[in-house]
């Protein structure tokens, strides 16, 4: 019996990077699976294919798995409605969603078009409401569903030339959160995971100098797909049925769990604020607490100072 026997659970973005290692290991662990992915380029430019996919979908088949392909685009709600309908008549239902599908067009923000912008937000924050309008009533109906959404610490710390990619991922981050709180009374949990793995994401990132290149060469030995694939997964089963709300970090064989903002400091004046003591006494006085433009040491990311990119 595995930790997903009797589920099922669709995947996006499944076809390729961290989502098709979620799509195997769910099956590994007795789901049955909806695999979805677009099969477009890692920019969205192409038209896709419904290969990569199936090709997921026929090796769980052939490990003595179940499986169905969809090719269809997260970023079409009534699409979405159609991966749902898909696991109901395949399957008999729908008990998880694992979100990680995904593309890029990075860029410095002086220099983003409207287009680098929509494309993105279109894929990452459309889509994960998408997946989640299409599975949320559904969910609060059997009051049983889990949602793992891709959040990255290019939204969590910041990273340059990534406005649209982390803007996206901060606003999943609130997604998920909210998501979470509302569903709570129905057994409905959500969760998010910024993820660094070896993946045609990480990829793309240019490599400036040697140390980059051999940084890299680590990378791909040590920091896998697999790795927070398996924590996905993980966060779906009925075991872990009371974590929800989070925010986690996979980056090799570390978990990290993320804080999440709240205040930090306050300063009150009864008379009332003017312009200048705001300058002269608020700004000083919180100033120490200030978070710094640069992304923290190495150690506090799991190791790894690549940007944290879904499949």
């Amino acid at each position: 019996m595995g930790a997903l026997s009797g589920k099922v659970v669709l995947v996006t973005g499944g076809g390729n990077g961290i989502g098709r290692d979620c799509a195997l290991i769910a099956a590994a662990e007795g789901a049955k699976v909806v695999v979805n992915d677009l099969g477009g380029g890692l920019k969205g430019e192409d038209e896709g294919s419904a290969g990569p996919a199936e090709q997921v979908a026929q090796e769980i088949r052939a490990a003595g798995g179940e499986a169905v392909s969809n090719s269809d685009s997260v970023t079409d709600l009534d699409a979405v409605y159609g991966m749902v309908e898909q696991a109901k008549k395949e399957f008999g239902g729908l008990h998880a969603v694992i979100n990680p599908a995904g593309i890029l067009r990075d860029v410095m923000f002086h220099k983003m078009t409207e287009a680098e912008w929509d494309a993105v937000i279109a894929v990452h924050m459309r889509g994960s409401f998408n997946v989640a309008r299409a599975t949320i009533e559904l969910f609060r109906e059997q009051n049983d569903g889990a949602y793992m959404f891709f959040t990255s610490t290019s939204g969590l710390l910041g990273n340059i030339g990534q406005a649209n990619y982390g803007a996206a991922k901060m606003g999943i981050a609130g997604l998920s959160r909210i998501i979470a709180m509302e569903g709570a009374r129905n057994n409905v949990r959500s969760n998010c995971l910024a993820p660094v793995a070896w993946t045609r994401m990480t990829q793309s990132v240019p490599v400036k100098d040697e140390a980059a290149a051999a940084r890299r060469a680590v990378m791909a030995e040590k920091i896998r797909a697999d790795q927070p694939a398996r924590f996905s997964v993980a966060m779906v089963t009925p075991a872990a049925a009371h974590v929800s709300g989070q925010i986690f970090g996979a980056s090799g064989e570390n978990i990290i769990l993320y804080s999440q903002p709240r205040p930090i400091e306050t300063v009150t004046k009864e008379e009332g604020w003017t312009v200048q003591s705001i300058l002269s006494e608020a700004v000083p006085k919180m100033e120490p607490k200030f978070t710094p433009l640069s992304r923290p040491p190495l150690a506090s990311q799991g190791g790894d100072a690549a940007p944290a990119k879904a499949g």
